[in-house]
């Protein structure tokens, strides 16, 4: 287990602050705290180093769908990695579990996608929808095709690429970004954007600024649009019923193509196999990651539908690939946690019983006096916190109610996740109607302390 399984929390803490760089953190922040060190999980539990409990309502990173310790998915890593521990799928080479996950990829993606790009994350992914997306319209003749459009508050990874195709600006802030020929229109979140509109009326008009924006760039130079069908990262962002069939019309009418990332929305979050599903989406490539093994091991992916595929075949090599693409072990998690989900049906259970309590739970907070919005589909769900309901108007400085809440979360033994002051809920698509009742009576209480901080004046807003 390693020479620091016996080690305190003390120790571990004062190891991690000497060696450690942490993802989007205030490392000097961080090391004066003291980071809160994770030992052990299993289904939708997690335990500390100081054998706290936690019930998991994020998943993971939005990624442990059938929950922690399944056995099927550790074996079949381990038997992989006994037989074939590692190869490359360069130089016209390629192993079975590689071969068989692609497979069963194309068996639960739409029609249209019947091939598969592997790669190493989610980040890699939209890496690597760039330099596809190019190439193809190099490939059939219109080199000039290199524009690729998303939206503001969009996420899609932390690579150059990945960031910039998302809309973040306290990313876009470091490093440069974005990079050329990267453009941003407006976020689909009624709430925040059009809160005296109808949702229908906003839903057209965000989807129209695509419109907008080709036709300001120049159609001739317009390559894609991407979206996930929730934006997750950005505060679990719901586009009203009016928003997916209007960017399909535009991308349609613009001959441009659509990209779908499904990084989070895959693989049954949003009550379906892939977010696409559930909105409707006829997309030409989906960037896959999370979800496709439940996190166990890192596996990202490029699904191509069948008109990509033949226009990249016409352009002869395409220059790109990882060392990881297709990683025998990571391959075999994967496939492994997929045939779980479809031999215990869990996308199915998700959709039909387990989804609609989590939404009935979360409505219950619609009339809470610190919640403005309740929002989400699936097993997505967000709480929007306001200070003046039911006006939409945001808190003094954002941020700070939700990072409160989310303290008292954790003291409580749940973790949900602060977005500004949004509430994010993602958790394992396992998680049974008593657990849930355990997360949102937990996620109440803690609502219920960060109102009281509010309202008592214990919450710092300078």
């Amino acid at each position: 287990m390693g020479s620091l399984h016996n080690a305190s929390t003390e120790q571990l803490q004062a190891l991690d602050a000497q060696h450690h760089l942490h993802p989007f953190t205030d490392t000097r922040a961080l090391n004066a705290k003291g980071t809160k060190v994770i030992k052990r999980a299993e289904g939708v539990y997690l335990w500390d180093s100081d054998d706290q409990k936690f019930l998991d309502g994020m998943a993971g990173l939005w990624c442990v769908n059938v929950g922690y310790g399944r056995r099927e998915i550790l074996d079949a890593a381990y038997q992989q990695m006994e037989q074939l521990p590692y190869y490359n799928s360069f130089f016209q080479t390629s192993h079975p579990p590689a071969i068989e996950l692609a497979a069963r990829i194309a068996e639960v993606t739409p029609p249209q996608f019947s091939r598969v790009f592997f790669c190493g994350s989610g980040s890699e992914a939209n890496d690597t929808v760039v330099r596809m997306v190019r190439h193809y319209w190099s490939a059939v003749g219109q080199p000039d095709k290199k524009v690729i459009i998303s939206r503001e508050n969009a996420y899609h990874g932390s690579t150059m690429a990945g960031a910039s195709l998302g809309g973040m600006k306290p990313m876009h802030a470091q490093g440069g970004l974005p990079i050329p020929d990267i453009e941003h229109i407006m976020q689909p979140h009624w709430f925040i954007n059009g809160f005296d509109e109808t949702p229908e009326d906003f839903g057209l008009r965000a989807a129209q600024a695509l419109e907008e924006r080709i036709l300001a760039v120049g159609p001739e130079r317009v390559a894609a649009f991407i979206g996930e069908p929730v934006q997750g990262a950005g505060g679990v962002i719901v586009p009203p019923d009016t928003y997916w069939p209007e960017i399909q019309r535009i991308c349609k009418a613009y001959d441009i193509l659509l990209v779908a990332d499904e990084v989070i929305c895959g693989f049954g979050r949003t009550g379906n196999w892939f977010g696409s599903n559930t909105f409707d989406i006829e997309a030409d490539l989906l960037a896959i990651a999370k979800g496709l093994s439940s996190g166990y091991l890192p596996i990202g992916g490029v699904v191509v539908s069948d008109k990509v595929a033949e226009g990249l075949e016409a352009g002869g090599d395409f220059n790109h690939g990882y060392t990881y693409s297709g990683h025998p072990a990571c391959a075999a998690a994967a496939l492994a946690n997929i045939e779980l989900m479809q031999r215990e049906r869990i996308v199915e259970s998700a959709g039909d019983s387990i989804a609609p309590y989590f939404q009935k739970r979360l409505a219950e907070f619609a009339e809470h006096p610190l919640i403005g919005q309740v929002r989400g589909v699936g097993l997505l769900g967000a709480l929007q916190l306001v200070p003046d309901k039911p006006s939409n108007t945001p808190f003094a400085k954002g941020g700070v109610v939700g990072t409160v809440c989310r303290e008292h979360c954790i003291r409580n033994g749940l973790v949900m996740r602060a977005v500004d002051d949004a509430m994010i809920l993602s958790p394992p698509l396992v998680i049974s109607e008593s657990e849930i009742d355990e997360l949102f009576d937990k996620a109440r209480r803690s609502i219920d302390q960060t109102l009281d901080d509010y309202r008592n004046s214990r919450i710092d807003f300078s």
